[in-house]
């Protein structure tokens, strides 16, 4: 099979032609699914936490698919809120990962969260692991949490506690999406996610001041001025990197790209990608024929970033919530524990 086509097809619709409104199509137009979930405060091994919202079948659930978010999103991101609701339709249960900083209340050190942040998935992992040790465990990660999670599994190999995963709209190589998301339309993007950054930081300092955690607002204050940022070199450059132990922007991608660790990968995972993603040039992504056996790369000609939008107008159908049910759920995980 060819690395640019699919034996489950996705048909994107006449309505929404190209990258960019399959983009922006659900975060402007869907309406928001109304879940009753189940908040929980997991404690981090540094002592910070994170926030994880729980939905579906909870007695007798022998499957459980961790889900995780993309930059400047939460467990309330709507590509989120429809996955756990379609993963509940099939009788799964699903726990939505919050990155820190990321479920409406700051968390409570300097650092944050960002690409490559796989330390706190395999907290979360383990954590879960530990307290369900029956349970199958397979994840779902989003553009950023994608890049986290097949950071996480090449880093764990066959150590990992999860049998399964997906990534969707993953931007593989850092430095390459950082050059894309700064040419043309894709600004606009960018403009947006500099100005989500900034205030995820303003917030942080207004409640470490409230709060007078001032060791960790004093590490905040010693940062450059968050004036001026334009593009995600900037912002990596002067927050990112100082904040997480790197050196500089080119350090943290090179450390933090996934396209670095697939090769590693141990487990049967799912990549989902469309070449007219707008955040991501084509070239970013890894050859199937370089991946492991166990690997699928699913590479499509549309769908944009996290968008695979079918339909029509007035009934829009949203591939990804079939489309990785279907694959978790046809999969014989025993084969690989």
């Amino acid at each position: 099979m060819s690395p640019f086509q699919s034996s489950f097809p996705f048909r994107s619709s006449r309505w929404l032609p190209g990258g960019h409104l399959q983009t922006l199509y659900s975060s402007l137009c869907r309406t928001s699914p109304q879940l009753h979930r189940r908040r929980e405060r997991m404690t981090l091994q540094d002592g910070d936490f994170m926030d994880v919202d729980w939905f579906g079948p909870e007695e007798g659930s022998e499957h459980c698919v961790l889900l995780l978010h993309g930059l400047t999103g939460s467990s309330s991101s709507l590509y989120i809120l429809g996955q756990q609701q379609a993963l509940a339709a099939r009788g799964l249960q699903s726990v939505a990962v919050n990155w820190r900083g990321c479920s409406g209340e700051p968390n409570h050190r300097a650092r944050g969260y960002h690409s490559g942040v796989s330390e706190d998935l395999a907290d979360v992992v383990n954590q879960l692991a530990a307290r369900y040790p029956t349970k199958l465990l397979t994840a779902i990660g989003y553009s950023l949490g994608g890049n986290v999670l097949l950071k996480y599994l090449g880093e764990e190999g066959s150590h990992t506690p999860l049998r399964g995963a997906v990534a969707v709209s993953v931007p593989f190589r850092l430095d390459h999406c950082a050059d894309r998301i700064s040419k043309g339309f894709s600004r606009i993007y960018q403009a947006r996610f500099m100005r989500d950054l900034r205030r995820y930081v303003e917030h942080k300092q207004c409640a470490f001041s409230h709060q007078g955690r001032r060791e960790e607002l004093a590490r905040l204050a010693s940062l450059e001025t968050l004036e001026g940022m334009t593009t995600f070199w900037d912002f990596d450059g002067r927050v990112t990197a100082p904040l997480h132990g790197f050196e500089s922007a080119e350090d943290y991608y090179q450390r933090c790209s996934s396209a670095f660790f697939v090769e590693h990968l141990r487990i049967p995972t799912l990549i989902i990608h469309a070449q007219d993603d707008p955040f991501i040039y084509p070239q970013s992504v890894p050859h199937a024929e370089t991946l492991p056996s166990h690997v699928t790369l699913e590479l499509h000609a549309t769908g944009g970033h996290v968008g695979f939008i079918e339909g029509s107008p007035w009934r829009p159908r949203y591939y990804l919530e079939y489309r990785l049910p279907d694959w978790l759920q046809s999969q014989d995980f025993s084969q690989h524990n």
